[in-house]
C-alpha cells in the first residue's frame, strides 16, 4: 500500500470515530514500545489485547504504552539515547529538550512494565542508586535493573485528530527481545488492563483488531526492519493537517 493509500485509509477509519460535538483537547504527551523477536527470519512482535471494560480502546490489541508521569523525568538510568534518535525526538515540539526526550523513553519502558511485567534494561550494572519513590520505578531496583536507553530505537510519531475524546502525542520506540532483564509474573489476566499478550509476526499483527495509526505503525516497521533497521532511518511523523492525515519524515 503506498502513503497516499495508507493516509486515506486512515482519513476514513479516524473520520468514523470523531465525535464532531466534542471539544479540541491538547494532545498529551505518550509513548509507546514494540518489543521485537529476530531471531528467526520472521520477526515477531509483543501485542496486548486492552479489556473489553475499558472506554479508550476496549478489545484493541496494542503496544504497551502510555502518557509521562514524574517519575520518568528522574528515574537513574544506563546508556543514552542514539543521537539520531534524540535529534527526531526533538524536531516539529515546541521547547524541545534532551530531559523530555529522556522522559518520554523511559516512559514506554515504564508502561510496558507496569501492563506487561517485563522489565527492560540491564543487570550489568547492580541495582539502580535511586528510583522514584511510590512509582513503578521501585520495582526496577528491587530487581536489579537499570533502564537501558541505548538500546531503544525510534520509530514513529502521530498525534490524535481533534474532536476526540482523548488525544495523545505519541512516540513509538523499539527495543529487540533480548533488552527484557526480568519479568513479574500475574500481571496480565481477566481484570489487568492487558488480558492477554501474543508474540505474532507483523502479517498476523495486521489481521487482529487494531486502532488504525498501529496497522500503518507495523507497516512502517516491516520497512524499516527490511531497511536494516538503523537509527540513522528517516522517522515517520503522522499528523492532520486541514482535516487530512500528512506523514513527514522527522
Amino acid at each position: 500500500m503506498t502513503d497516499i493509500e495508507t493516509l486515506a485509509k486512515m482519513d476514513r477509519l479516524v473520520s468514523a470515530e470523531t465525535n464532531p460535538k466534542a471539544p479540541v483537547l491538547r494532545p498529551v504527551d505518550a509513548a509507546t514500545l514494540i518489543i521485537i523477536d529476530r531471531k528467526s527470519k520472521t520477526p515477531k512482535v509483543l501485542m496486548g489485547k486492552r479489556h473489553a471494560g475499558l472506554k479508550f480502546m476496549p478489545g484493541k490489541f496494542v503496544f504497551p504504552g502510555g502518557r509521562i508521569e514524574a517519575g520518568d523525568r528522574s528515574m537513574t538510568v544506563t546508556g543514552a539515547l542514539h543521537p539520531r534518535a534524540e535529534q527526531a525526538l526533538m524536531a516539529r515540539v515546541t521547547r524541545p529538550s534532551t530531559q523530555r526526550c529522556r522522559a518520554l523513553a523511559l516512559a514506554s519502558i515504564r508502561e510496558t512494565f507496569e501492563e506487561t511485567g517485563l522489565l527492560l534494561g540491564t543487570k550489568e550494572y547492580g541495582s539502580p542508586e535511586r528510583a522514584p519513590a511510590g512509582t513503578a520505578w521501585t520495582a526496577f531496583q528491587e530487581r536489579g535493573v537499570h533502564p537501558d536507553l541505548e538500546s531503544l530505537h525510534f520509530i514513529g510519531r502521530a498525534i490524535t485528530p481533534p474532536k476526540r475524546v482523548r488525544r495523545f502525542d505519541t512516540r513509538f520506540f523499539a527495543v529487540d527481545r533480548t533488552g527484557i532483564a526480568d519479568e513479574v509474573e500475574d500481571v496480565i489476566g481477566p481484570e489487568a488492563e492487558l488480558v492477554e499478550l501474543a508474540w505474532v509476526t507483523i502479517d498476523q499483527a495486521k489481521a487482529l483488531d487494531l486502532p488504525p495509526i498501529t496497522t500503518v505503525i507495523l507497516g512502517e516497521l516491516e520497512a524499516r526492519i527490511a531497511a536494516g533497521f538503523a537509527h540513522q532511518l528517516p522517522v515517520p511523523f503522522f499528523h492532520q493537517q486541514r482535516g487530512r492525515f500528512v506523514k513527514e519524515l522527522l
